[in-house]
């Protein structure tokens, strides 16, 4: 029997990942700020069994950047394995399931945390199989660390959950593990793509200026970079204050100069491109500020919000919307609307990693970088969604 027509892969809304996921991670991302912000001062309640740090972190954290991740890997690992991509009634149902996570959790109180939890991290376990399906089918070996990434963000939200259910002190460590895994994404995702997409614009058409200004290929400095980083992490989740500390200061160092290395200043006059490595600079950003909190200088939270709202929350919007407009058969080209997105964006992320590093700041910063966070995605759904729901240009 075949399925009905709304289930059908022929819906443009259902024909690739990227397409309901991408909608899921701009749609959370402003309205899970949004129910956040009047209930963290008390001008309303919310029935779930997390508390209002709590929740507003696991959901920016396993709700919106985790949607992200399912789009990508949903639209990239068939790219990467030549395999079919999840189209129709399944992608539907993997889809349903992230929404039926949010509202688990949302309303954990009544319905029982360990239902919830069961709910939402079913989701990250079903991608990593299907994930380590497509590449093992395909011999394509060299991207099964992807899915020990997807499988430790299951790891992370089972941590953060058993921490609000009281079943164990591990609110703290599920958050950090969380945060270390999309770093290592970001090191090893982003620093494939980044320079690669950096050196074809450079090396396309009418760009003879930049012929000597290619980034170089993956090297001694990359390779420093991510074992320095994935140090730091592992010192990090152990809680070896001062171990950590030199660490993630050598790490921010070698990820600036693996950064550096990339070219980025030759695409400032390429919002698409330019966007990825200004992204990317919150990763040293944000190691250089965890080596501040590993001596007591600054918060914690500081260099969290700078790995978390700044490098991936940049690198998300970066690859989503280069993503839309390349999949649906648009020019990789950003207009005057979408670079004022990304400038939105930037001013929250600078706003609020700047609020957690000086709390005399007050609440106003907070509520401005919400705000601007909200408008950013506000922003990206009016232009981006309805791509999302049409067919892609050509008519495929």
């Amino acid at each position: 029997m075949s399925a009905p027509p709304i289930l059908s892969r022929d819906v443009p809304f259902l024909s690739l990942g990227f397409r309901p996921f991408f909608l899921a991670a701009g749609l959370w991302a402003a309205l899970a700020m949004g129910l956040w912000l009047p209930w963290l001062i008390g001008a309303a309640e919310a029935p779930t069994a997390f508390a209002p740090v709590d929740w507003h972190v696991h959901e920016m954290l396993f709700g919106y950047a985790g949607a992200a991740v399912a789009g990508f890997l949903l639209t990239a690992v068939p790219n990467w394995t030549g395999q079919p991509p999840l189209v129709g009634a399944p992608l539907l149902a993997l889809a349903g399931l992230w929404a039926l996570g949010r509202l688990a959790i949302l309303t954990s109180a009544g319905l029982g945390g360990e239902t919830a939890a069961v709910l939402d991290v079913a989701l990250p376990i079903l991608l990593a199989l299907w994930t380590a399906r497509a590449l093992i089918r395909s011999g394509n070996r060299r991207n099964l660390v992807v899915v020990g990434l997807v499988l430790l963000l299951a790891l992370a939200s089972a941590l953060h959950h058993a921490g609000a259910l009281g079943l164990a002190e591990t609110t703290r460590l599920g958050q950090r593990l969380g945060i270390a895994t999309y770093v290592m994404m970001i090191s090893l995702i982003g620093g494939r793509i980044i320079p690669t997409f950096t050196r074809n614009w450079l090396s396309g058409p009418g760009k003879t200026t930049y012929s000597g200004l290619l980034p170089p290929d993956f090297g001694a400095v990359d390779r420093a970079a991510l074992i320095l980083t994935a140090l730091t992490l592992a010192a990090w989740l152990a809680d070896l204050g001062l171990a950590w500390a030199p660490l993630a200061l050598a790490a921010g160092l070698a990820q600036a100069l693996r950064l550096g290395r990339w070219r980025g200043w030759a695409t400032r006059r390429e919002p698409l491109l330019i966007i990825l490595h200004l992204g990317y600079v919150w990763l040293p950003i944000g190691l250089i500020l965890l080596a501040a909190a590993g001596i007591g200088l600054l918060p914690e939270v500081a260099a969290a919000h700078a790995l978390g709202v700044g490098a991936f929350g940049t690198m998300i919007l970066a690859v989503m919307t280069r993503a839309i407009l390349g999949h649906t058969g648009r020019p990789l080209r950003a207009g005057p609307a979408t670079t004022a997105l990304f400038a939105l964006l930037l001013a929250a992320v600078t706003l609020r990693v700047l609020s957690a590093a000086l709390p005399d700041l007050g609440l106003w910063a907070l509520h401005a970088s919400a705000s601007l966070w909200i408008l950013a995605h506000l922003g990206f759904l009016i232009l981006y969604g309805p791509m999302l729901l049409r067919k892609r240009i050509a008519g495929v």
